[in-house]
């Protein structure tokens, strides 16, 4: 069975980095389309980047452009968020998604995917 586990949040300061990771096993990783959600309290799932299976494009939501960088190593069956200058706003868990796809195509609705992470708590302090 595919299983996604993200690591490497935590309580920050604003402006400061983290680079989120997200193992993913159970099936080919290079056969997956992934993504990056955020939910904060009291809000819907939102969109924050994905990345095609062999990595060549990318699609970030406006509010983290600049800031936030999705990338994936397909041999090492790992996907990364390196989020810098972090705000406030960008409190949050953080879920990586995939979907298993034949295609080279980027998805950004939470629907499209099929397999989740239990998700990652970023807490960023003013």
């Amino acid at each position: 069975q595919v299983q996604l586990v993200e690591s490497g949040g935590g309580l920050v300061q604003a402006g400061d980095a983290l680079r989120l990771s997200c193992t993913v096993s159970g099936r080919t990783f290079s056969s997956a389309s992934m993504a990056w959600f955020r939910q904060a309290p009291g809000k819907e799932r939102e969109f924050v980047a994905a990345i095609s299976r062999s990595g060549v494009s990318t699609r970030h939501v406006d509010s983290v452009k600049g800031r936030f960088t999705i990338s994936r190593d397909n041999v090492k069956n790992m996907m990364y968020l390196q989020m810098n200058g972090l705000k406030p706003e960008d409190t949050a868990v953080y879920y990586c998604a995939a979907k298993y796809t034949s295609v080279q195509v980027i998805y950004t609705r939470w629907n499209e995917y099929d397999y989740w992470g239990q998700g990652t708590q970023v807490t960023v302090s003013s």
